[in-house]
């Protein structure tokens, strides 16, 4: 045999053994693949294979009390859905009721002297100023206006959107917000029998029972059924509105009368009180026949 016969055997046998050892490889792992989907398949009671090809695929379930943006949570079966319904609704009713009670005030409120608001233009720190005072003459001063702007008897709206048309001259777009920071200028007044007659600063919404209680309640003296407030009519007149407190403390009042800026609240007084006057002018008449000699 020839030198170039013998490389030829040679590489036939060496091409031999690596096909052998590549088919014992794939048998060992196979048999080990066959060990682990035995495993899998006695604890997990499912394939490996599966496993895999599912963890491959994305198909995976998400962790359990975890939601995507596309899950919705589901409702316990133990609870009635009626019951579901009403917790879920109790937030939304909640806001119907308390947020206009507070925002309406706000959002038609008139400014006038005392009351502090604040100006925001967006991206201009410059031109944003906070706590301006209103001054007695409704003019407040602002940079880039020189004449100033009349603010007195203006919602924070008007003044925002005259603010947005001054500014527009000078900045593009410009993005305007004015709020309220504090209420002065409004004030009420309640008088007559209750503990503590005066005057108030409205800084929310009241309404007459409210305005009664913060002046100390209606004394013994005072006729709760009886009630007015003197409120200033289109034609400059005063005129009375008759609220029946008495009404409302036993949930008989149809609705609740609140205030306005300028309300008078007036408690008169009961029959106790016109005793007592009787009373002491009694004893005033008295006290005068016995110095004026028994007359």
């Amino acid at each position: 045999m020839n030198m170039k016969s013998m490389a030829k055997l040679t590489t036939l046998l060496v091409a031999i053994m690596m096909a052998s050892q590549a088919a014992l490889a794939q048998d060992k792992t196979d048999g080990d693949q066959k060990k682990d989907d035995g495993f899998y398949q006695k604890v997990f009671g499912k394939d490996s294979k599966d496993s895999n090809k599912k963890a491959k695929s994305g198909n995976t379930q998400s962790q359990p009390g975890r939601l995507e943006p596309d899950d919705t949570a589901s409702l316990p079966a133990d609870v009635p859905a009626e019951t579901q319904a009403n917790r879920r609704g109790l937030l939304s009713e909640e806001e119907a009721a308390i947020v206009p009670y507070y925002n309406n005030f706000m959002t038609t409120y008139r400014l006038g002297p005392e009351d502090v608001i604040s100006v925001s233009v967006f991206g201009q720190e410059r031109y944003s100023k906070t706590g301006i005072i209103v001054p007695p003459d409704g003019r407040i001063s602002y940079p880039l206006v020189p004449e100033g702007i009349f603010v007195a008897g203006k919602t924070t709206q008007q003044v925002q959107d005259e603010l947005v048309k001054k500014l527009d001259e000078y900045i593009i777009d410009p993005k305007v917000t004015v709020s309220l920071d504090q209420a002065k200028s409004a004030r009420y007044s309640v008088l007559g029998d209750v503990g503590q007659p005066g005057i108030r600063t409205m800084t929310r919404r009241v309404s007459v029972y409210e305005a009664i209680a913060e002046a100390g309640g209606v004394l013994n003296t005072g006729d709760k059924s009886k009630v007015f407030i003197l409120r200033r009519k289109s034609d400059g007149n005063l005129g009375p509105i008759f609220v029946n407190v008495k009404d409302i403390e036993r949930g008989r009042a149809k609705e609740m009368a609140f205030l306005v800026p300028g309300d008078q609240v007036v408690v008169p007084g009961n029959k106790l009180k016109t005793w007592q006057q009787v009373m002491q002018m009694a004893s005033v008449v008295s006290f005068a026949r016995l110095f004026l000699g028994g007359w």
